[in-house]
């Protein structure tokens, strides 16, 4: 369909002047444009054809472009259009399987626009529509009432009797699909400047050989309800007419009927009634209106409303008018939870909305929250409970009053795994240990290092949360981090486990922690913190970010990896006003007894870099005012000076190899400049040269005259000397070593005092000198000079063994 507005034209009659709209547009094939008033009293009309013939209404058919003209400036307030077209069906198909919405709604976009489906079935079959097959399902409304998408579809059936509203529908709803017994329409209606989905799109097909005006079949899930009207509600339904509504539902649900609104009238023949059809073995059973109406169950069921033939002959009868409500539910759930089988666990069950319907029970007795204590079996049920109307939790205590009723060992902190009849997974788990006096509470994780969640991070796991006997949360946790092991001293703390959403529970595969129950440590936290290789983490102080408690203690034991070091920088410090002593922020490394780094709070901090591990210590003071609380940001990269180190030594080979390789060219040429020929003369006719590839000497000198020379050079005179020396009695050989007496027991003396050589004494270190943190590591240093002395002894004897070799005089004299 083309749809052309004309520019405003001006009609002079008289002195009047009449201001108009003309339009020119071409319907499709098979359909056709009602163009009708819907403001009565309104002089304005609508005009077509040659002779311009003016009437209130204009129906117009046929594939022929059309002009049409109105009489007034603003036909769209006075006017409305319908887009009609048809669907008829035989016994076997439609001639249109599927009704769409297309562009011809939105051609009219300044008018109030219907698009209407004119369905006609044979005599004895109906017209099918399906809702579901093409996107969501339907949802009836008032009459009064509209879509919120302000797109209302219509379904009306006709009989020789009128037309009846069987309802008005929207979007996304429970109701599949309708049937219209032999004909009826399906509209819809968008109001101005409203454009349509041209996706909408309904399937058309031969329907059931039904008894009633219409058939709606629903679908309803669990937990779910749909509110129905009658025909024409709030009107008149159609005198002795029949209306059905078909639930489809699961074996398990059950299904409850409730009467909202009910007008009943006076009957002259039959009387008002509702069938209920299936269900139950399938059986029909009939109730009056006003009965109250029975539980569905087993299975899909239809619901039929009669009316009778009302007497007319009183005046104002109001007729058969219906509002009900059908809700879903599923038969109450039976759950023995048996909590023997897990040590000290008792679990928690609570209804957290309620609004909802679901309903708990505990040995019959109806409550709002339920506990099953350790070592107990209890028989719960529960009704029309959905995973979000419950919350599961289960809790332990582990503890001890004197240190040797602990649990000698770990004791690994895992979940219960709970029965699948619960109509929740477990939410949470908590874990309550109680060490006795003066103990503390040492927990190892064992799902990996974690990371304390700051400033509101949310973990995309569980959130592991410790909290303190007085009520002070020490921290937030998530897997994936550099934390390894908490220590807490001299007070009860519970570990809680709880689930992200739409996560399950880390804990229900395995145990999150080891806890153990152990000594009194003089810190009150310590964190064991096993940083990566170029990684980054956050070091709060405990219950950040609220401040640590007076006098409170709290260290760090931080791990570095091999040839690494660590930046440390305080983002975020909060120092009060002390009232007695003072905060200090404190860094130590390992093995060594003084301290690399230390300020109070009325110190500036800055950064430091530590080579080695560490300890990072910090203590807070009385505050008179204000809180102590510290971020610090921790840096893990390659030892820088390692770094340096081994490209110094890199450039000094290099610089070693260039020096070799100049020496060795040099030699090699001074070699070729004094490898020269020359030439000697021999009185027996025989010539020779001296060097390689030529005859060279004879073999005995006795024999030849070789060692007579005619002329003699200078570098050949002590040569001659040195071979011959003996004979000639120039020179005698000798040994240039003289052997030298020295007693090899004195390598083995002892000093002034008496004390022997290469025995380690070990030298008593005050108290005071040692690093602050108690229970450290043990130091290395001792392992370190033992090193030192004892791995050189076996080189020292070697090389003593090696000088009385030598000093030894050759054949034992």
């Amino acid at each position: 369909m083309t749809l052309l507005k004309v520019p405003l034209c001006f009609l002079l009659f008289g002195f009047l002047v009449t201001e108009t709209q003309t339009l020119m547009f071409t319907p499709e094939r098979g359909t056709s444009v009602n163009i009708s008033k819907q403001a009565i009293g309104s002089l304005c009309k609508v005009c077509s054809g040659v002779e311009r013939k003016c009437e209130e209404s204009l129906l117009l058919k046929g594939d022929n472009p059309v002009w049409v003209e109105f009489t007034c400036a603003q036909p769209e307030n006075v006017f409305r259009v319908e887009i009609i077209r048809k669907i008829e069906c035989t016994t076997k198909s439609c001639d249109g399987d599927i009704m769409q919405v297309d562009s011809d709604v939105n051609r009219w976009l300044d008018f109030h626009r219907r698009l209407t489906w004119n369905l006609k079935a044979s005599l004895s079959k109906s017209v099918r529509v399906d809702f579901i097959r093409f996107g969501s399902g339907m949802r009836q409304i008032p009459p009064s009432e509209n879509c919120p998408d302000m797109r209302t579809y219509t379904l009306k059936t006709s009989k020789k009797t009128g037309t009846a509203v069987v309802g008005k529908f929207c979007k996304s709803g429970f109701i599949r699909s309708a049937q219209v017994l032999n004909e009826g329409s399906f509209s819809l209606d968008v109001p101005p400047s409203v454009l349509v989905i041209q996706s909408d799109r309904f399937a058309v097909s031969v329907g059931e050989n039904i008894k009633s005006l219409a058939k709606i079949t629903l679908s309803l899930p669990h937990g779910t309800s749909a509110e129905l009207l009658s025909p024409n509600f709030p009107e008149s339904f159609p005198d002795d007419g029949k209306m059905e509504w078909y639930f489809e539902l699961t074996a398990e649900q059950r299904a409850a009927v409730e009467f909202l609104e009910l007008t009943e009238p006076p009957c002259f023949k039959k009387e008002t009634a509702v069938k209920y059809r299936g269900g139950g073995g399938g059986r029909t059973l009939e109730r009056r209106l006003t009965d109250t109406q029975p539980l569905q169950s087993q299975g899909n069921f239809s619901l039929i409303l009669s009316n009778c033939e009302i007497d007319r002959r009183r005046h104002a009868s109001p007729g058969l008018s219906l509002k009900l409500k059908v809700t879903s539910s599923m038969p109450p759930v039976l759950c023995s939870v048996d909590m023997k089988k897990f040590k000290g666990f008792s679990l928690q069950l609570e209804r957290l909305k309620l609004s909802s319907k679901c309903e708990m029970k505990i040995n019959s007795v109806i409550m709002e929250k339920i506990t099953v204590a350790s070592g107990n079996v209890s028989q719960l049920s529960f009704q029309d409970c959905n995973p979000g109307d419950i919350t599961v939790t289960a809790n332990r205590v582990i503890g001890c009053s004197h240190m040797k009723d602990c649990p000698k060992s770990s004791v690994p902190l895992a979940a219960p795994s709970l029965p699948d009849c619960l109509p929740s997974d477990l939410d949470a788990v908590t874990w309550s240990l109680r060490p006795p006096p003066k103990g503390t509470v040492e927990l190892t994780s064992l799902i990996g290092p974690l990371e304390q969640s700051l400033s509101g991070d949310l973990c995309h796991d569980s959130v592991v949360t410790l909290t303190e006997d007085n009520g002070a949360t020490l921290g937030h946790f998530c897997p994936q981090g550099a934390i390894t092991k908490v220590q807490i001293h001299e007070s009860h703390v519970s570990v809680k486990v709880t689930r992200a959403d739409g996560q399950a529970l880390i804990s229900s595969a395995k145990a999150v922690f080891a806890a153990r129950l152990k000594e009194e440590i003089s810190e009150r936290y310590i964190f064991t913190v096993t940083p990566k290789k170029d990684s980054s983490l956050l070091l709060a102080t405990p219950g950040w970010p609220a401040g640590m408690a007076s006098y409170a203690t709290v260290s760090w034991i931080v791990l570095l990896p091999p040839k690494t070091e660590a930046h440390l920088e305080f983002i975020s410090l909060s120092q009060p006003k002390c009232e007695s002593r003072h905060t200090n922020i404190r860094v130590q490394t390992f093995n060594s007894l003084e301290e690399d780094y230390s300020r109070r709070e009325d110190e500036e901090a800055d950064q430091i870099s530590v080579y080695q591990s560490f300890y990072l210590n910090m203590s807070n003071c009385m505050p008179e005012r204000g809180d102590f609380s510290v971020i610090t940001k921790l840096t893990i990269q390659k030892n820088q000076v390692l770094i340096i180190i081994a490209s110094v030594v890199a450039a000094l080979v290099l610089l070693f190899v260039a020096v070799l390789v100049a020496v060795c060219f040099i030699i090699r040429k001074k070699k070729k400049k004094l490898n020269h020929l020359v030439s000697i003369y021999n009185p027996d006719g025989t010539n020779f040269q001296p060097g390689p590839g030529h005859n060279g000497f004879p073999k005995s000198r006795e024999d030849n005259e070789s060692h007579v020379y005619a002329s003699i050079e200078d570098s050949l005179v002590y040569t001659h000397l040195l071979r011959k020396g003996a004979e000639m009695g120039i020179y005698t050989e000798s040994d240039p070593y003289e052997p030298v007496t020295v007693q090899a027991d004195s390598l083995a003396s002892k000093d002034a005092n008496n004390m022997e050589t290469g025995v380690y004494q070990e030298y008593p270190v005050s108290a005071q000198q040692a690093p602050p943190l108690p229970n450290r590591p043990p130091s290395n240093s001792n392992a370190l000079v033992d090193n030192v002395i004892y791995e050189g002894r076996p080189q020292l004897e070697e090389h003593s063994t090696k000088m009385e070799a030598r000093l030894e005089p050759e054949g034992g004299d």
